[in-house]
This record gives structure tokens, sequence and C-alpha cells, in this order.
């Protein structure tokens, strides 16, 4: 029996134990009323909390329906969340925190939110479970628009809002409203009308939000947008780049169930979940609300993402589509050394912008360094003596770190010489995703970045827009680790990937540790590499792309051509590898043939 399992199944005994059940309607908790809950749900859920006694088992039941939230009343709390705008305070419309053995029930309820709020947050509990949820927002912060017409040699399109959109046109330019805010978009993804497919050979396009007109109420005339590609009854999802609030934060959380969730939209990733410990998602979905959904979109950003988590990350059964960026995105986050006071003792440093205001280490974890020019590790593993915030004023988010470790460090540990990252390995999960779909969305489909083992197994990537899935790294740009060691991709369905361009597409599955210096590099950055039985439909050539890898299998792979699109990828060679030693590759065909690497 796996890891994997036994931790799940151990979780499943601790949930199943006998719990008391809370009907919310009995502390005032109705649906469909249109009042606002943001104060009074918060109110009766740590009303029953007393009640039950901290830390006794329950479940609290909402009854069916709609509850709405509005930032009026809502809880205010400073979170600094990985992979987000680091803008606080955050106006959230539930709060659980410090709970264990609790089990939220919302039987199909669901939760709409109002203005730019974080809908759930999950702090510091232990054996919380989520489950029966739709969340959704009235009014999204991506604007969405239908074109009627497209005069290509003037350079005007016409387009359509929404029926669910608001906004207002100053000094000519367009701006999308809601409750609270105001912003102009700066970029867009284009639709198909009828599959909601990304528009082939698009990424993202500009949009027609600077000289415009109102031609009459919602439907808006740009003179000054020209792309010939967005004919008419082509839908646009046009947004900004900000990203301030996941759907659902988890933070220090221990043994977390999400079941049967849907997150329907977010200005950020539809989950976010850090410094977590075993989290557990069965039919969690970033989706749309079925076929007759008239949005296009999801999340703003990610569907899931996990930075610095340890224990176990399962995802199965889950829908991820149409959302703005990645289905899956698991990593740690590499500190930049940036002093050796001595040769026990570094200063270090969190160094993106939306990475940092978080715990990264604690005494006794496991740690290793990593060249950032050439990606290489270092074989001296070491570990933490101890750790500590270094703040200007106590009021500081946390970005500094005193490091002690425990062991001498080897006098190639030099700042001052070498870019040099460290990698926090304690704090890396086993990983399962497995029967989950992902399709029409951008980037990416699931990028996986831990050392530890890591199934992929019967999913559906179904025009993933970029590449389906990436294996990547790197301590230069988003010091997102790190190495994969142990992953198997198998039984897994490819369909028509690669329609668009964007970073690290280079094939359907794109090994792709980003190293500035490949050339001088030594060693190899990914090992341990198995992609086996799976089926891969596509009207293009790449198929695998790898760099920087000591191991890889693809074997009994099967691939199918077809000519829905044009064939357009730079990369001609269905696989192509850089620095790339002991791979084994047999037993694959193409079009009923065998394929046969490399080609005579």
């Amino acid at each position: 029996m796996s890891v994997v399992m036994i931790a799940f199944i151990s979780f499943q005994a601790q949930a199943n134990s006998t719990p008391k059940v809370y009907d919310l309607t009995k502390y005032g908790i109705n649906p469909n009323t249109g009042k606002n809950s943001s104060a009074t749900l918060n109110q009766a859920i740590q009303k029953i909390v007393t009640e039950a006694g901290k830390g006794n088992p329950i479940v609290i039941k909402f009854k069916k329906g709609r509850y709405d939230f509005h930032e009026e009343g809502a809880q205010k709390r400073t979170y600094y969340i990985s992979n987000h705008d680091q803008d606080n305070p955050k106006t959230v419309g539930i709060t659980l925190e410090n709970l264990s053995n609790i089990t939220i029930d919302g039987q199909g309820s669901d939760l709409i939110f109002h203005g730019r709020m974080l809908p759930l947050s999950l702090v510091e509990n232990q054996n919380l479970s989520l489950k029966n949820l739709h969340i959704d927002f009235e009014q999204p912060q991506i604007c969405q628009v239908k074109i009627l017409e497209n005069d290509t040699q003037a350079g005007t399109i016409t387009y359509q809002t929404a029926p669910w959109v608001t906004y207002t046109i100053k000094d000519s330019t367009f701006y999308n409203t809601g409750e609270g805010w105001e912003m102009k978009p700066t970029s867009g993804i284009a639709f198909e009308e009828k599959t909601k497919h990304i528009v082939y050979n698009t990424s993202d396009i500009a949009v027609g939000t600077a000289h415009v007109a109102e031609i009459s109420k919602g439907i808006i005339k740009a003179f000054k947008w020209k792309n010939s590609k967005l004919i008419p009854g082509t839908v646009v999802a046009m947004r900004s780049w900000h990203r301030p609030n996941p759907g659902i934060f988890v933070h220090k959380g221990k043994d977390t169930r999400l079941e049967n969730i849907s997150v329907h939209y977010s200005e950020g990733m539809g989950l976010l979940a850090q410094l977590t410990e075993n989290i557990y998602l069965e039919k969690f979905n970033v989706s749309l609300r079925g076929k007759n959904d008239p949005r296009y979109f999801t999340a703003q950003a990610d569907a899931t993402h996990f930075s610095g988590c340890k224990g176990v990350i399962i995802s199965n059964n889950g829908r991820y589509e149409n959302m703005m960026d990645d289905a899956i995105n698991i990593h740690g986050t590499y500190l930049k050394i940036t002093q050796k006071l001595d040769n026990k003792t570094v200063i270090a440093k969190y160094m993106h912008e939306q990475s940092y205001g978080f715990d990264w280490g604690y005494a006794t974890d496991s740690v290793q360094f990593i060249q950032s020019k050439t990606m290489e590790l270092w074989d001296n593993k070491n570990s933490i003596q101890s750790i500590e915030v270094i703040r200007r004023k106590d009021s500081d988010p946390i970005q500094d770190f005193k490091i002690v470790f425990t062991k001498p460090l080897d006098d190639y540990i030099d700042p001052t010489k070498l870019d040099i990252g460290i990698e926090n390995l304690t704090w890396t999960p086993k990983v399962e995703f497995k029967g989950n779909t992902v399709r029409n969305n951008r980037a990416r489909g699931a990028l996986f970045s831990t050392p530890q083992k890591t199934v992929v197994e019967n999913n559906l990537f179904d025009h993933t827009s970029g590449t389906a899935i990436l294996l990547c790294g790197d301590s230069n740009g988003w010091y997102e680790t790190g190495t994969c060691r142990d992953i198997t991709i198998k039984n897994n369905k490819f369909i028509n990937a690669l329609t668009n361009m964007f970073q690290f597409t280079n094939a359907v599955i794109s090994i792709y540790p980003e190293i500035p210096d490949l050339k001088n590099q030594q060693k190899y950055f990914h090992s341990g590499i198995k992609i086996e039985n799976n089926y891969f439909e596509t009207f293009d050539k790449p198929i695998l792309y790898a760099k920087s890898v000591d191991g890889i299998t693809f074997n009994n792979n099967t691939i199918k051509t077809n000519k829905e699109y044009p064939a357009f990828h730079w990369n001609k060679k269905e696989i192509l590898f850089e620095r790339v030693i002991n791979a084994n590759i047999k037993n694959n065909t193409i079009d009923g043939k065998p394929f046969v690497y490399p080609a005579n």
C-alpha cells in the first residue's frame, strides 16, 4: 500500500469518528434572503464551536440555497499569500481559524460574493473538511465581451458586453466596474463561441479599451483595435494582471479535505494552499456552471496552487477549465543567499514580489543549496539549527532570514562569487493527480516540482492551449523549486494541446527548468521520469521536450495526428532533448506505425 493511501486512510479514520451535527438555520442563517451573511455566518460558526467545545468533532450544515456576502461587515485579515499580490488587509467572507475536527457541509449551496473579497480562509486548522459548496462572485473582475463586427481594414472592432457586465467610459477609455471597484482591462483571451476553446494561435491579445465610444447600451466600438483573428461571434475575456485573492486560502493546515466544491470565479487562484501538511481534493472543481453557463472563464490565475507544502497532496476526479493559468502548480520557494556571516550562518531572502510574508523553514528542517545560473545542486545537504526573521520594524512582512545551519558550509557557498539558492527539502510533498479533466485554459495544464513520489494518472488534458504537463524549477525568476526525482505520467489522454504559445511550452509534455547557463552545467536537474501508456492526439509535431535530465522513460505511448489546426510550432520534432542522458524510448506508435527515435 502506498504512503499516500496510508495517509488518506488515516485521515478518513479521524474524519469518520461520530460528530455532532449543527443546523445553521437554528442560528438564524437562512438561504435565499438576499441579506449580507458576512458578519452573521462567522458569528454563528463561532457560537457553534463554543457550544460544542473546541476540538470536539462536529458537522455544520447549511440549508441548500444561495447565501450572499458583501464587504460590509466582513472580517479584515493580514494574509501574505504565495503567488498573489501582497496587498493588505484582505476582506474575508468566511474565516475558519484554529479549528480542529470540523466539517462544513454546504449541501450544494451557492456562496455568492460581492466586491473584491477573499471568500474562504482556512488558517491553522487540523482535520478540517469542507464539502458540497459552490463559490462565485456576482460581478467578476474579468470583463466578457462578444465581437459583433471586425473591420480589419479600418482597424475597428465593435463588441457587446455580457449582460452582467457594468462599465463606464471616461476620456474615451472603457472601464469595467463593480461593487466598490473599477478597472481598465489590459489584456485578453479569445474563445471560440461554440466550443469555448481558446482561439488557435492567439495567446494573450491586446484589447480595445482605449479610443472607444458607446454605440448603444452595452455596444462599444473600439476605433484602434485591430486583430483579424477576432471574427464575429468570438468571445473575449478582457482582464488585468491583478490577483489579490484566491477563492480558498489554506495556511498552515494539517489534514485538510475539500470535497465536491466548485469555484466558479476568483480574482486569483481557485485554491492556494501554503505551509500545509496533507491536503485532499476529491471532485474539487474550478469550473463553469455546466455547458449552458454564459461565462467563458473561471479563475483569474491557476485553478489550484500549492506552495511549500508537505505530507501528501491528492487531487482526484476534479474538473479544471477555462482558467487564466495552470490547473495545478506544486512547488517550494528558493531563498537567495545575500550574505554569509560565518561558516554556519547566512542571510537569505524571498526574492519575488508575490512570494514573501510567510514562514520558510523551521529548526531541524533539511535543506540543500543550488547554483542559480547552472541550476546545479551541491551534494552536501544540511539542516537548520535556528532561523530568525530580520525586520527593520515589527510591522514589516517576513522577507529576510538569518539562518544558522547545524554543519559548516563549504567554502564555495559564497554569495560574493555566485548566485546561490536554498531549498527546504522537509517541506516537499508526495503527489497524486488522478482522474482529473483539464481543458480550455490559458497557459499550461499541470506543473509539478517536488523530489517526492508523484503519480499523474488517468487524466484528460483537452485543449490546454499551452503545454499539458510542465516539470520546471528556477532559482532566477519566480524562485520556484525544484527537481523531480520520481514522477510517473501514465494512462493519460492528451487532446490538441499547444494551440497557443506561452512560457515553457516546448512540447505537449515539457521538462523545462530555467537554466541561464546551460552550456556550463555539468550535473543534471531532473531524473526518474517515467512517461508510459499515454494517448496523444495532436495536429502538430512536438510531444516531448526535455532539458537537463538524467533518466527518462518514454514507452508504450500512442500518438495519433489530425488536421484540426494548421501545424505552427517552432519545434518540428516529436521528441527533442537538450542535455539528456539515460533515455529509454521504445514501443511507441504514431498513426498505428512504430515510432522510431531517433529517426533514421
